[in-house]
């Protein structure tokens, strides 16, 4: 096959001069942004697929409880799994003092929720399915997604009234930073693996030299503290020296722990900064935080840059051949980027693939966003791996590249329900003439669908989501970060139409999926204040001590309409389906505390939980590493 060799003429001629010539940013780099719809590479072979169903979670029925909204009343809510089928009905039963007693005269059938209008001060409730056993609605492991017929839970009314969330205590005055969500022991609920503290070193700055270092906890889902582990000096304490993510690599039903590492005899210099030294992908067993195995982490070398691009790692999983989740650890962001494919058999870590970008052809690199998402997004039944403006095929080789640059934000999703398929949305930082640097595109194949049409200089800020029914699919929206000389912000209508800017244009931070409708409200920071208003009442906390530090509020609403529910306590650190009604619950941090809020606003629908959607539970699974970007299924979730 015939190879091109102008790019990669270009790229060596600009080598050269750049030995002898001093730039502001290196000059290779800005050749590398030219388009690669079709790669002229020899194809790797594809993974093979091993003789077993694909690797799911083995969901219970997620019953949870909320003191309804009229503040007397128990509000109960409970997943729809992928594999009930379309005529399931749930009954509802309340056992107090031994007796049982069932609810409800008819079964729930429209949605996955109840409330007990007349509610006891103890009890333990129950809902089990009584739907008719017909085929699965999607393959996957036979044993998994049943619910286990059925699940109990006990509540304490008094309780609901006075914590109206639940909360994880952690070590005294530890701030969390960052959070996974997997199953940890195998009882199919959700447990929580926290990074703490609560701070940041960027690869461009100074590192640490106070000796901080960060620390990963394990709890169960009731708060149970399971492990410890010190990542040590040879971890620099911020976001992209430390990536780690929990899944359930190896198919055994319990989620393990992958992660960037270091031994512990690799030391920080003068300035706070790891040089040298070992880094390993480690693999830790997710119930008791021991060591399974570690093999090198992708290695540093010059042709990265310097030290702040050479510092630049994520971590993530994909199903390469359809079946089996995979680990990727990954360098590089903006010049050379490395990612290498692992699959854990039994506790053994087994290579697969490796790509790099430089061994491409043509060259790629400076294309990597802060976010990988990994899904099938050519159909073949395999997860492909997008790193930016780029994406690889499962074996290991480049699909495309579209040749923009870094991405500050990418989402991927059915923004545009009138066109076939999903589509990607592209928030670019470099500056751009050429009117892509606010773009959409088909992640097929990487072709353009529309842009923004004009002159761009540092977008770094983005969201989908639809908040404005008036307009059809998603609204895209996104804001330009004024390091690069602007401010402005723009909004799209899912097909590509300018519908608003600047004051126009929502923030793009956290959204939630709260209210019954599927429009998604977003989360605003209230205010730090002394006292704070209680959701839905007109009472107020008590003023803060002296000495006593200020705790953020945040509120939930429409955009530019008024708060649904207020007095949200603390940083926001996640949201997601966690409980599986497919409305989604927000996480917040607290020193020494997680907090999970839910929504309490009965339904007037259902669907299958959210977290069985291999897109959106990728969406999760990668939120406890890079920068924080809100989940999105595979499918259109919108009015």
């Amino acid at each position: 096959m015939k190879t091109p060799t102008l790019p990669i003429f270009l790229g060596l001629t600009l080598l050269t001069l750049s030995t002898t010539i001093t730039y502001a940013q290196d000059t290779r780099e800005r050749t590398y942004y030219y388009e690669i719809l079709e790669p002229r590479h020899a194809d790797k072979p594809v993974l093979e697929t091993p003789d077993n169903d694909r690797v799911t979670e083995a969901l219970n029925r997620g019953l949870v409880a909320s003191l309804a909204t009229d503040s007397t009343s128990v509000y109960l809510s409970w997943r729809l799994l992928a594999n009930d089928p379309a005529n399931a009905a749930f009954h509802v039963y309340r056992t107090v003092k031994g007796k049982a007693k069932r609810l409800t005269n008819k079964p729930v059938t429209a949605t996955t929720d109840y409330i007990d209008k007349s509610p006891v001060a103890e009890a333990t409730y129950r809902i089990e399915r009584v739907a008719p056993k017909q085929p699965n609605r999607q393959q996957g492991n036979a044993a998994a997604n049943t619910g286990k017929g059925s699940t109990t839970l006990a509540v304490n009314l008094q309780a609901l009234k006075t914590t109206p969330y639940q909360s994880i205590r952690l070590n005294p005055q530890t701030m969390p930073g960052k959070l996974a969500m997997a199953d940890l022991n195998g009882d199919g609920t959700y447990d929580f693996v926290v990074r703490t503290p609560n701070s940041n070193v960027d690869p461009g700055m100074p590192g640490n030299l106070t000796g901080l270092t960060y620390k990963l906890e394990a709890y169960l889902n009731d708060g149970t503290h399971l492990w410890t582990k010190d990542l040590g000096l040879g971890i620099v304490p911020g976001v992209w020296y430390s990536p780690f993510i929990c899944y359930d690599f190896n198919g055994d039903g319990k989620a393990e722990v992958a992660l960037k590492s270091a031994p512990d005899n690799v030391k920080r210099n003068e300035q706070g900064r790891v040089v040298d030294g070992d880094e390993y992908l480690t693999v830790l067993d997710g119930l008791t935080g021991k060591p399974l195995d570690q093999v090198d982490w992708p290695e540093r070398n010059a042709r990265y840059g310097d030290l702040n691009r050479q510092s630049r790692n994520q971590i993530g999983v994909a199903y390469l051949d359809g079946k089996t989740p995979y680990i990727l650890a990954a360098r590089g962001t903006y010049k050379l980027m490395t990612v290498e494919a692992w699959r854990l058999e039994g506790s053994k870590l087994v290579k697969a693939w490796r790509w790099d970008g430089d061994e491409e052809n043509p060259v790629v690199r400076s294309q990597g966003a802060h976010n990988m998402i990994c899904t099938d997004i050519d159909g073949d039944g395999r997860d492909e791996v997008v790193l930016g403006s780029c994406a690889l095929d499962d074996n290991g080789t480049l699909l495309w590249s579209v040749g923009l640059g870094h991405p500050d934000k990418i989402y991927l999703t059915d923004i545009n329900p009138n066109r076939e398929g999903m589509e990607m949305f592209l928030c670019l930082e470099p500056y751009h003439t050429n009117g892509r640097g606010v773009c959409q595109i088909d992640p097929k194949n990487g072709s353009p669908i529309w842009n923004i049409g004009q002159e761009t200089h540092h977008v770094g800020s983005g969201m989908v989501t639809d908040f404005d029914p008036s307009h059809p699919g998603l609204e895209c929206f996104a804001g330009e970060d004024r390091k690069g000389g602007s401010t402005a912000k723009y909004l799209f209508s899912a097909d590509g139409q300018r519908i608003g800017s600047d004051e126009e244009v929502p923030p793009t931070g956290n959204w939630v999926w709260w209210d019954a409708d599927k429009l998604r409200e977003v989360i605003t920071m209230s205010r730090p204040s002394d006292r704070m208003p209680q959701a839905n009442q007109g009472q107020q906390t008590p003023p803060r001590q002296p000495g006593q530090r200020f705790r953020w509020a945040s509120q939930v609403g429409k955009w530019k309409g008024q708060a649904i529910t207020d007095n949200l306590e603390g940083s926001i650190l996640f949201t997601a389906d966690l409980d599986g009604d497919w409305r989604e619950e927000i996480i917040t941090a607290l020193p020494g505390e997680l907090r999970i809020y839910r929504s309490n606003i009965p339904a007037t629908d259902r669907r299958v939980s959210l977290m069985q959607d291999a897109l959106y539970r990728n969406n999760v699974a990668h939120r406890s590493m890079g920068y924080d970007q809100a989940p999105l299924p595979s499918y259109y979730l919108g009015e």
